[in-house]
Formats: structure tokens, C-alpha cells, sequence
């Protein structure tokens, strides 16, 4: 196996029940593994894409950004998942459309492209596996335009801070508003201003970049 016992391990514990056998075993042979720290990049906009991440441990927050340079996040990837933006980007061999960043220390399982498609074609639980994640991204796509579109700042930044809490399980986030900012494609002077009225109105407390859902 080209993995080392722990991340094989992890790779079992993670995929044995939803994949074949065979493709789990084809998995360990072929993957690499990359450890990221939290705060770094895995995948940039314009990048090349020649592998499908898997995320067997930690976290990974997708983003894109407009021309001006400004961030928007689209979804969160937790263990076991991958990235709808990248599979369609393997199956036309073009560059990254998308972001990927560390939302926490992570192992990623670096699948090469060539692999992605054939292995649809020879093993039902993968393409079940694709078809579903390809969906599920897109509903999630989907929901934060609709949240950027039609939801008030007020309910955006709640909707964003209980993703938060759900993908790191706690309700107590080093964070600040100028990162807030960043994600929700907005300014740290309005995130400032609706954080302050969240306190005021009980919903979350804070200090110096820390804020706590503890009423969740």
C-alpha cells in the first residue's frame, strides 16, 4: 500500500461500508495522502486539476470569488466527503473554479483524475457515491445563493455561524468579523454593525475574535 497504516486505517474505517471491497483496496494502492494545517490552501482558482480530494479527517471550506477578488463560501467538506466543483472539473480536465482551504487540520486522499471516471464504470458504489455527492453539492450550492439572494444579513450571518459550529462541534469560534467578511462577500464594517445587534438581541456573545452560540 502506498499509505501508512494510519491513514489506510482511516480510509477502511471510513469507505468499507458504502464502497466495494476491490475499489477500497484499488483506493489504498493508488491514493496519496496530504496533510494540510488549518488556514492552508489545497486548491486554488485557475489551478490544474489532476487528482479528486476525499477528506478522511478534519475539514475543507470551498469558496469562489468574484472579479473584484472577493470571497463567497459555498459549502463545507467534512470526512468522507468530496468536492462536486472538482469532479466536474475532472471530468472535463479543466482548470479549478473553486477555492479549497483548511477550515481545520486535515488528511486529504489525492485520487488521480484518470481513475475518477473509470472506476464509474467498473464499480456501481463509486458512481452511486459520485452521483449522490454531485447532488448533495449542488443543493448546497444552491441554498447559499439562495441565502445570499433572498435571506437578510441578520439570518445569513446565524445560517453561517451554525454551519461553523456543525463542522468544528463547537459553539465557541475563534473568529473575526474581517473573516466573516471575506466569506459572506460582504464588509467588516456591516458584519461588525449585525454582530453587535446579535449580541444585543441575546443570539450569540462575544469578545476580541471569539464569539459563542451558546443558546443554540
Amino acid at each position: 500500500m502506498s499509505l501508512d497504516n494510519a491513514v489506510a486505517q482511516l480510509v477502511e474505517e471510513r469507505f468499507s461500508q458504502i464502497l466495494e471491497q476491490d475499489l477500497v483496496q484499488e483506493i489504498l494502492k493508488v491514493a496519496k495522502s496530504k496533510n494540510i494545517e488549518e488556514d492552508e490552501l489545497l486548491i486554488d482558482i485557475g489551478d490544474n486539476i489532476d487528482f479528486l480530494p476525499l477528506v478522511i479527517k478534519g475539514s475543507l471550506k470551498i469558496l469562489t470569488e468574484d472579479k473584484e477578488g472577493r470571497e463567497l463560501l459555498l459549502y463545507y467538506l467534512e470526512s468522507g466527503d468530496t468536492c462536486a466543483v472538482t469532479i466536474n472539473c475532472c471530468t472535463k480536465a479543466s482548470k479549478s473554479k473553486v477555492r479549497a482551504v483548511a477550515e481545520s487540520p486535515c488528511t486529504v486522499l489525492m485520487i488521480p483524475i484518470d481513475l475518477v471516471e473509470s472506476w464509474m464504470a467498473r464499480f456501481s458504489s463509486w458512481r452511486s457515491f459520485i452521483l449522490e455527492t454531485y447532488n448533495y453539492r449542488m443543493n448546497e450550492m444552491l441554498a447559499a445563493i439562495d441565502n445570499l439572494a433572498f435571506n437578510n444579513m441578520e439570518e445569513r450571518i446565524m445560517n453561517y455561524l451554525r454551519d461553523k459550529v456543525m463542522v468544528t462541534g463547537n459553539k465557541t469560534l475563534a473568529i473575526t468579523h474581517n473573516e466573516i467578511a471575506n466569506d459572506l462577500h460582504s464588509s467588516r464594517v456591516v458584519i461588525s454593525r449585525v454582530m453587535k445587534k446579535l449580541e444585543t438581541d441575546g443570539l450569540i456573545s462575544q469578545k476580541r475574535n471569539v464569539i459563542n452560540l451558546a443558546h443554540l
